[in-house]
Protein backbone atom coordinates (compact mmCIF):
# COMPACT_ATOMS: atom_id res chain seq x y z
CA UNK A 1 0.00 0.00 0.00
CA UNK A 2 1.33 3.41 -0.85
CA UNK A 3 2.13 5.72 2.02
CA UNK A 4 -0.14 8.73 2.58
CA UNK A 5 0.80 11.92 0.76
CA UNK A 6 1.13 15.26 2.55
CA UNK A 7 1.52 17.52 -0.48
CA UNK A 8 1.84 21.28 -0.52
CA UNK A 9 -1.24 21.99 -2.63
CA UNK A 10 -4.40 23.33 -0.97
CA UNK A 11 -7.77 21.64 -1.32
CA UNK A 12 -9.34 22.18 -4.71
CA UNK A 13 -12.47 20.70 -6.10
CA UNK A 14 -10.93 19.46 -9.34
CA UNK A 15 -8.34 17.14 -7.76
CA UNK A 16 -9.59 16.21 -4.30
CA UNK A 17 -13.36 16.35 -4.29
CA UNK A 18 -14.68 13.76 -1.80
CA UNK A 19 -16.22 10.63 -3.26
CA UNK A 20 -19.76 9.72 -2.15
CA UNK A 21 -19.77 11.96 0.92
CA UNK A 22 -22.27 11.66 3.74
CA UNK A 23 -24.39 14.55 2.46
CA UNK A 24 -24.71 17.08 -0.31
CA UNK A 25 -23.99 19.79 2.26
CA UNK A 26 -20.56 18.26 2.86
CA UNK A 27 -19.75 18.30 -0.83
CA UNK A 28 -21.02 21.82 -1.45
CA UNK A 29 -19.19 23.37 1.49
CA UNK A 30 -15.91 21.59 0.78
CA UNK A 31 -15.96 22.49 -2.91
CA UNK A 32 -16.62 26.16 -2.23
CA UNK A 33 -14.06 26.55 0.55
CA UNK A 34 -10.31 26.87 0.10
CA UNK A 35 -7.89 26.09 2.91
CA UNK A 36 -4.14 26.64 3.02
CA UNK A 37 -3.52 23.03 4.09
CA UNK A 38 -4.09 19.84 2.08
CA UNK A 39 -7.09 17.89 3.36
CA UNK A 40 -6.61 14.36 2.01
CA UNK A 41 -3.83 11.77 1.78
CA UNK A 42 -4.69 10.23 -1.62
CA UNK A 43 -6.05 7.05 -0.01
CA UNK A 44 -9.66 6.18 0.82
CA UNK A 45 -11.74 4.79 3.67
CA UNK A 46 -14.64 2.45 2.94
CA UNK A 47 -17.30 2.72 5.62
CA UNK A 48 -19.84 -0.08 5.82
CA UNK A 49 -23.47 0.78 6.41
CA UNK A 50 -24.55 -0.42 9.87
CA UNK A 51 -25.25 -4.13 9.98
CA UNK A 52 -23.18 -5.02 6.92
CA UNK A 53 -20.50 -7.70 7.07
CA UNK A 54 -16.84 -6.89 6.36
CA UNK A 55 -16.75 -9.94 4.13
CA UNK A 56 -18.82 -7.99 1.60
CA UNK A 57 -16.01 -5.46 1.19
CA UNK A 58 -13.32 -8.13 1.13
CA UNK A 59 -15.10 -10.03 -1.63
CA UNK A 60 -15.45 -6.91 -3.76
CA UNK A 61 -11.81 -5.89 -3.29
CA UNK A 62 -10.43 -9.35 -4.01
CA UNK A 63 -12.75 -10.43 -6.83
CA UNK A 64 -13.31 -7.14 -8.65
CA UNK A 65 -9.87 -5.58 -8.29
CA UNK A 66 -7.55 -8.43 -7.33
CA UNK A 67 -6.48 -6.56 -4.19
CA UNK A 68 -4.37 -8.18 -1.51
CA UNK A 69 -6.36 -7.55 1.66
CA UNK A 70 -5.05 -7.47 5.23
CA UNK A 71 -7.29 -7.62 8.29
CA UNK A 72 -7.00 -6.15 11.77
CA UNK A 73 -7.19 -9.73 13.08
CA UNK A 74 -3.70 -10.19 11.63
CA UNK A 75 -2.41 -7.76 14.27
CA UNK A 76 -3.75 -9.27 17.48
CA UNK A 77 -0.53 -8.93 19.46
CA UNK A 78 1.10 -6.00 17.68
CA UNK A 79 0.10 -2.49 16.68
CA UNK A 80 -1.11 -1.81 13.13
CA UNK A 81 1.48 0.33 11.33
CA UNK A 82 2.29 1.38 7.76
CA UNK A 83 5.17 -1.10 7.78
CA UNK A 84 2.78 -3.90 8.67
CA UNK A 85 0.47 -3.25 5.71
CA UNK A 86 3.02 -2.19 3.08
CA UNK A 87 2.51 -5.42 1.09
CA UNK A 88 -1.29 -5.08 1.06
CA UNK A 89 -3.64 -3.01 -1.09
CA UNK A 90 -6.27 -2.70 1.62
CA UNK A 91 -6.74 -3.12 5.36
CA UNK A 92 -10.05 -4.11 6.92
CA UNK A 93 -10.74 -2.95 10.48
CA UNK A 94 -13.01 -5.83 11.42
CA UNK A 95 -14.26 -4.37 14.71
CA UNK A 96 -15.04 -1.00 13.11
CA UNK A 97 -16.71 -1.93 9.83
CA UNK A 98 -14.13 0.15 7.94
CA UNK A 99 -11.50 -0.53 5.30
CA UNK A 100 -8.48 1.54 4.25
CA UNK A 101 -7.70 1.22 0.54
CA UNK A 102 -5.10 2.40 -1.93
CA UNK A 103 -6.74 2.77 -5.31
CA UNK A 104 -6.82 4.84 -8.47
CA UNK A 105 -9.90 6.83 -9.47
CA UNK A 106 -11.16 4.18 -11.89
CA UNK A 107 -10.78 1.47 -9.25
CA UNK A 108 -12.75 3.55 -6.75
CA UNK A 109 -15.55 3.93 -9.31
CA UNK A 110 -15.61 0.15 -9.86
CA UNK A 111 -15.95 -0.42 -6.12
CA UNK A 112 -18.79 2.09 -5.93
CA UNK A 113 -20.65 0.42 -8.77
CA UNK A 114 -20.32 -3.04 -7.20
CA UNK A 115 -22.62 -2.49 -4.21
CA UNK A 116 -24.49 0.14 -2.21
CA UNK A 117 -23.62 -1.42 1.15
CA UNK A 118 -20.96 1.17 1.96
CA UNK A 119 -19.76 4.70 1.34
CA UNK A 120 -16.30 5.77 0.26
CA UNK A 121 -14.56 8.92 1.47
CA UNK A 122 -11.01 10.26 1.22
CA UNK A 123 -8.66 9.63 4.11
CA UNK A 124 -8.13 12.90 5.97
CA UNK A 125 -4.86 14.58 6.88
CA UNK A 126 -4.73 15.47 10.57
CA UNK A 127 -2.91 18.47 12.01
CA UNK A 128 -1.94 20.03 15.30
CA UNK A 129 -4.26 22.86 16.39
CA UNK A 130 -3.37 26.32 15.14
CA UNK A 131 -0.72 28.21 17.07
CA UNK A 132 -2.06 30.49 19.80
CA UNK A 133 -0.54 33.33 21.72
CA UNK A 134 0.05 32.80 25.43
CA UNK A 135 -1.16 35.33 27.98
CA UNK A 136 1.78 37.08 29.70
CA UNK A 137 2.12 37.15 33.48
CA UNK A 138 -0.28 34.25 33.94
CA UNK A 139 0.96 31.23 35.88
CA UNK A 140 1.00 28.16 33.69
CA UNK A 141 -0.48 26.18 36.57
CA UNK A 142 -3.59 28.31 37.05
CA UNK A 143 -5.57 25.43 35.56
CA UNK A 144 -4.59 23.19 38.46
CA UNK A 145 -6.05 25.68 40.90
CA UNK A 146 -9.15 26.24 38.80
CA UNK A 147 -9.88 22.53 38.62
CA UNK A 148 -8.90 22.00 42.28
CA UNK A 149 -6.46 19.28 41.29
CA UNK A 150 -3.81 20.37 43.79
CA UNK A 151 -5.99 19.50 46.78
CA UNK A 152 -7.56 16.39 45.26
CA UNK A 153 -6.83 12.90 46.58
CA UNK A 154 -7.18 11.51 43.06
CA UNK A 155 -3.85 11.15 41.23
CA UNK A 156 -4.78 8.71 38.47
CA UNK A 157 -2.75 6.01 40.18
CA UNK A 158 -2.71 2.88 38.05
CA UNK A 159 -4.95 4.38 35.35
CA UNK A 160 -3.65 3.96 31.82
CA UNK A 161 -3.84 7.26 29.90
CA UNK A 162 -2.98 7.48 26.21
CA UNK A 163 -1.95 10.75 24.60
CA UNK A 164 -1.89 10.62 20.79
CA UNK A 165 0.25 13.40 19.38
CA UNK A 166 3.83 14.03 18.17
CA UNK A 167 5.34 11.52 20.60
CA UNK A 168 7.31 12.03 23.81
CA UNK A 169 10.77 13.24 24.78
CA UNK A 170 11.79 10.01 26.46
CA UNK A 171 14.84 11.64 28.04
CA UNK A 172 12.88 14.47 29.65
CA UNK A 173 13.82 14.63 33.34
CA UNK A 174 10.23 15.27 34.43
CA UNK A 175 9.29 11.72 33.39
CA UNK A 176 12.17 9.91 35.09
CA UNK A 177 10.88 6.83 36.89
CA UNK A 178 7.43 6.95 35.30
CA UNK A 179 5.84 3.88 33.75
CA UNK A 180 5.76 4.65 30.03
CA UNK A 181 4.66 2.64 27.00
CA UNK A 182 5.37 4.19 23.61
CA UNK A 183 4.57 3.35 19.99
CA UNK A 184 5.14 5.26 16.76
CA UNK A 185 2.56 5.04 13.98
CA UNK A 186 4.49 7.49 11.79
CA UNK A 187 6.62 5.75 9.15
CA UNK A 188 10.38 6.17 9.53
CA UNK A 189 10.06 8.22 12.71
CA UNK A 190 10.76 6.96 16.21
CA UNK A 191 8.40 7.88 19.05
CA UNK A 192 10.93 10.53 20.18
CA UNK A 193 9.24 13.92 20.04
CA UNK A 194 11.25 16.34 17.91
CA UNK A 195 8.37 18.78 17.73
CA UNK A 196 7.52 19.33 21.39
CA UNK A 197 3.73 19.45 21.31
CA UNK A 198 3.26 15.83 22.33
CA UNK A 199 5.61 16.15 25.30
CA UNK A 200 3.76 19.30 26.38
CA UNK A 201 0.36 17.57 26.19
CA UNK A 202 1.59 14.50 28.06
CA UNK A 203 3.01 16.80 30.72
CA UNK A 204 -0.33 18.55 31.12
CA UNK A 205 -2.32 15.32 31.29
CA UNK A 206 0.10 13.08 33.17
CA UNK A 207 2.99 15.17 34.46
CA UNK A 208 3.95 15.60 38.09
CA UNK A 209 6.54 18.26 38.91
CA UNK A 210 9.32 20.02 37.05
CA UNK A 211 12.99 20.15 38.05
CA UNK A 212 12.13 22.93 40.49
CA UNK A 213 9.48 20.69 42.09
CA UNK A 214 6.67 22.87 40.78
CA UNK A 215 3.48 20.88 40.18
CA UNK A 216 1.93 21.21 36.72
CA UNK A 217 0.37 17.85 35.71
CA UNK A 218 -3.08 16.38 36.36
CA UNK A 219 -2.95 12.57 36.58
CA UNK A 220 0.48 12.54 38.19
CA UNK A 221 0.52 8.83 39.06
CA UNK A 222 -1.06 7.50 35.86
CA UNK A 223 0.52 4.99 33.48
CA UNK A 224 1.55 6.85 30.32
CA UNK A 225 0.85 5.54 26.82
CA UNK A 226 2.51 7.79 24.25
CA UNK A 227 1.26 7.20 20.71
CA UNK A 228 3.06 9.10 17.96
CA UNK A 229 0.42 9.77 15.29
CA UNK A 230 1.73 13.11 14.02
CA UNK A 231 5.12 13.60 12.41
CA UNK A 232 7.79 15.91 13.73
CA UNK A 233 6.32 18.47 11.32
CA UNK A 234 2.92 18.18 13.03
CA UNK A 235 0.78 16.27 10.51
CA UNK A 236 -0.49 12.72 10.14
CA UNK A 237 -2.95 10.40 8.43
CA UNK A 238 -6.42 9.55 9.68
CA UNK A 239 -5.64 5.83 9.68
CA UNK A 240 -2.71 6.44 12.05
CA UNK A 241 -5.26 7.84 14.52
CA UNK A 242 -7.48 4.77 14.08
CA UNK A 243 -4.47 2.47 14.55
CA UNK A 244 -3.33 4.26 17.70
CA UNK A 245 -6.78 4.31 19.28
CA UNK A 246 -7.10 0.59 18.62
CA UNK A 247 -3.65 0.05 20.16
CA UNK A 248 -4.53 2.08 23.27
CA UNK A 249 -7.86 0.33 23.78
CA UNK A 250 -6.34 -3.14 23.38
CA UNK A 251 -3.76 -2.20 26.02
CA UNK A 252 -6.47 -1.28 28.52
CA UNK A 253 -6.27 2.52 28.44
CA UNK A 254 -9.24 4.19 30.12
CA UNK A 255 -8.64 7.67 28.69
CA UNK A 256 -7.38 8.72 25.26
CA UNK A 257 -6.48 12.37 24.80
CA UNK A 258 -5.98 14.04 21.41
CA UNK A 259 -5.10 17.67 20.79
CA UNK A 260 -5.28 17.42 17.00
CA UNK A 261 -7.79 17.43 14.20
CA UNK A 262 -8.96 18.18 10.67
CA UNK A 263 -10.91 21.19 9.49
CA UNK A 264 -14.70 20.87 9.44
CA UNK A 265 -16.92 23.08 7.30
CA UNK A 266 -20.32 24.58 8.19
CA UNK A 267 -23.02 22.00 7.46
CA UNK A 268 -20.59 19.06 7.46
CA UNK A 269 -21.43 15.94 9.47
CA UNK A 270 -19.06 13.96 11.67
CA UNK A 271 -16.72 11.33 10.26
CA UNK A 272 -18.18 7.84 10.53
CA UNK A 273 -14.76 6.19 10.87
CA UNK A 274 -13.96 8.22 13.97
CA UNK A 275 -17.41 7.65 15.41
CA UNK A 276 -17.05 3.89 14.91
CA UNK A 277 -13.68 3.75 16.69
CA UNK A 278 -15.04 5.95 19.49
CA UNK A 279 -17.97 3.57 19.99
CA UNK A 280 -15.52 0.67 20.01
CA UNK A 281 -13.47 2.42 22.71
CA UNK A 282 -16.54 3.11 24.84
CA UNK A 283 -17.56 -0.54 24.56
CA UNK A 284 -14.21 -1.41 26.17
CA UNK A 285 -14.55 1.15 28.97
CA UNK A 286 -12.38 3.85 27.39
CA UNK A 287 -13.35 7.49 26.78
CA UNK A 288 -11.81 9.65 24.05
CA UNK A 289 -11.24 13.34 24.70
CA UNK A 290 -10.38 15.66 21.80
CA UNK A 291 -9.70 19.36 21.33
CA UNK A 292 -12.57 21.32 19.77
CA UNK A 293 -10.03 23.27 17.70
CA UNK A 294 -8.33 26.66 17.60
CA UNK A 295 -9.64 28.07 14.31
CA UNK A 296 -11.89 30.86 15.59
CA UNK A 297 -11.20 34.55 16.13
CA UNK A 298 -14.15 35.36 18.35
CA UNK A 299 -13.11 38.97 18.90
CA UNK A 300 -13.60 39.50 15.15
CA UNK A 301 -16.85 37.46 14.98
CA UNK A 302 -15.07 34.62 13.21
CA UNK A 303 -16.43 31.30 14.51
CA UNK A 304 -15.27 27.91 13.26
CA UNK A 305 -17.17 24.64 13.81
CA UNK A 306 -15.83 21.99 16.18
CA UNK A 307 -13.12 20.11 14.31
CA UNK A 308 -12.84 16.40 13.51
CA UNK A 309 -12.69 14.01 15.35
CA UNK A 310 -13.99 16.09 18.30
CA UNK A 311 -17.33 16.63 16.50
CA UNK A 312 -18.28 12.94 16.84
CA UNK A 313 -21.19 12.19 19.22
CA UNK A 314 -19.14 9.57 21.09
CA UNK A 315 -16.07 11.78 21.62
CA UNK A 316 -15.80 14.39 24.38
CA UNK A 317 -15.11 17.76 22.68
CA UNK A 318 -13.20 20.20 24.87
CA UNK A 319 -13.19 23.96 24.36
CA UNK A 320 -10.71 26.33 26.01
CA UNK A 321 -11.27 29.02 28.64
CA UNK A 322 -8.91 31.71 29.95
CA UNK A 323 -8.03 32.54 33.59
CA UNK A 324 -11.14 34.77 33.81
CA UNK A 325 -13.28 31.78 32.77
CA UNK A 326 -14.13 33.38 29.44
CA UNK A 327 -14.14 31.24 26.30
CA UNK A 328 -10.75 31.61 24.61
CA UNK A 329 -10.73 33.87 21.56
CA UNK A 330 -9.42 31.04 19.35
CA UNK A 331 -11.71 28.27 20.61
CA UNK A 332 -14.12 26.68 18.14
CA UNK A 333 -17.88 26.75 18.54
CA UNK A 334 -20.90 24.44 18.35
CA UNK A 335 -22.15 25.35 14.88
CA UNK A 336 -22.97 22.06 13.16
CA UNK A 337 -25.82 19.96 14.58
CA UNK A 338 -23.50 17.02 15.33
CA UNK A 339 -20.48 19.03 16.49
CA UNK A 340 -21.25 19.97 20.09
CA UNK A 341 -18.92 21.23 22.81
CA UNK A 342 -19.08 18.83 25.76
CA UNK A 343 -16.97 20.76 28.26
CA UNK A 344 -14.66 23.77 28.51
CA UNK A 345 -11.39 23.65 30.45
CA UNK A 346 -8.31 25.81 31.13
CA UNK A 347 -6.50 26.24 27.83
CA UNK A 348 -4.80 29.64 27.76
Amino acid sequence: MKRPEFGSLPFNKQSTTPTNTDSQANKKNEQETVTDKPLYTGRYLIKLIDGQDCRVVRKVLESKLGFKVACSDDFKDIAITEFGIENSDALIYKDLGIALIDGEEQQIKRIQSATTNFIIEPEKIVYLPGDIQGVPDISSTWGLRATKVIHSNFTGKGVKVAVLDTGLDLQHPDFTGRQIHAESFVPNEAVEDLHGHGTHCIGTACGKTDINHKRYGIASDSVIYAGKVLSNQGSGAQSWILNAITWAVKNGCKVISMSLGSKVFPGQSYDLAYERVAQYALSKGCIIVAAAGNDSIRSQNVFAPVGSPADCPSILAVAAIDPDFNVADFSNRSINPTGKIAIAAPGV
